[in-house]
């Protein structure tokens, strides 16, 4: 269960209280306050606060050549401008705040990000609960023999059934002696901060993380691209749908010069300066690794 009882009843409570406002709202943020949208088997994401939209990004960029225009258009073409170019200050006028709950193994690859405030469900004032990811069965796979970090063919059969009997038995085990270790039944219980230590890295927690646009679209562009782990992948692309809602231009300008783009070096720009020439370029002749020319070429044929 992603949500308990108790949060729930706070989310219909927020969810059903309105409140005048004279700050710039988004309306296609609206719908998302308070929404949990369920990732993985127990995780979530939901939208706790935001602050800008848009229009906030254009009143960043524009702020020192006084008022400039404010047509729709205009405004869509100079996002656009501002993403292409790889300016950064007009879009940290825009802000979010979000809670998430997830595996412990996920969150220690998010907090590799250091440009959110980030406060973490602490485990040793609260007890955690009996919550581990499992992933599904098509989420099993063998190392990548290619890629040290990555994941190869998909585990089937009794090697599947082996590897999630393995993962929920070990999970349930250390929960149990988690709980008989922090137990004061007869016997002074070990503290919190210190039995926590038994539990695996696939248990839940949760966290606010509040960052700003710039921030937030470079870490969807690192994790919610194809080769990003998919434990972290599923939250960064439920995370997308809710920014497209938010900043339609900008999450727009995004998919088209970071999520679809792709940057060349001088050597792959040469090389199809050549080819369009008519020339035939090999990875002999381009100047380029093995490596590279692997990726050069895989950017021309998507």
């Amino acid at each position: 269960m992603p949500l308990s009882s108790e949060q729930q009843n706070e989310i219909d409570v927020l969810r059903s209280e309105t409140k005048p406002t004279l700050r710039a709202v988004s309306e296609g943020m609206e719908k998302h306050l308070y929404t949990a949208y369920p990732v993985l088997d127990h995780g979530f994401v939901r939208v706790i606060d935001y602050m800008g939209d848009d229009a906030a990004i254009c009143q960043a960029a524009r702020v020192s050549y006084g008022k400039g225009t404010k047509s729709v258009s205009n405004d869509e073409g100079l996002i656009r401008y501002l993403m292409r170019h790889w300016h950064s200050t007009p879009f940290e006028m825009c802000e979010i705040k979000l809670h998430v709950k997830l595996p412990v193994f996920v969150a220690r690859q998010w907090i590799r990000h250091r440009t959110a405030n980030v406060n973490e469900y602490s485990a040793r004032y609260s007890i955690l609960d009996r919550e581990f990811y499992i992933p599904a069965p098509d989420a099993l796979a063998a190392q990548s023999v290619v890629n040290n970090q990555g994941r190869g063919e998909a585990l089937s059969g009794a090697e599947a059934e082996r590897v999630l009997r393995y993962l929920t038995e070990d999970s349930m085990r250390a929960y149990d002696h988690y709980q008989e270790m922090i137990s004061d039944d007869g016997q002074q219980g070990l503290a919190r901060e210190l039995a926590r230590m038994n539990l695996p890295a696939n248990i839940y927690t949760q966290w606010y993380w509040k960052v700003d646009l710039h921030n937030l679209l470079h870490f969807l562009r690192l994790r919610a691209d194809a080769h990003a782990q998919y434990e972290i992948r599923v939250y960064a692309e439920a995370m997308c749908k809710i920014v497209a809602d938010w900043v339609p231009f900008a999450f727009k300008a995004f998919e088209d010069y970071r999520l679809g783009g792709a940057t060349l070096s001088s050597k792959a720009l040469d090389c199809i300066r050549k080819m369009l020439a008519g020339e035939e370029v090999t990875q002999e002749t381009s100047g380029m690794s093995k490596g590279e020319w692997r990726e050069f070429q895989s950017v021309l044929q998507k």
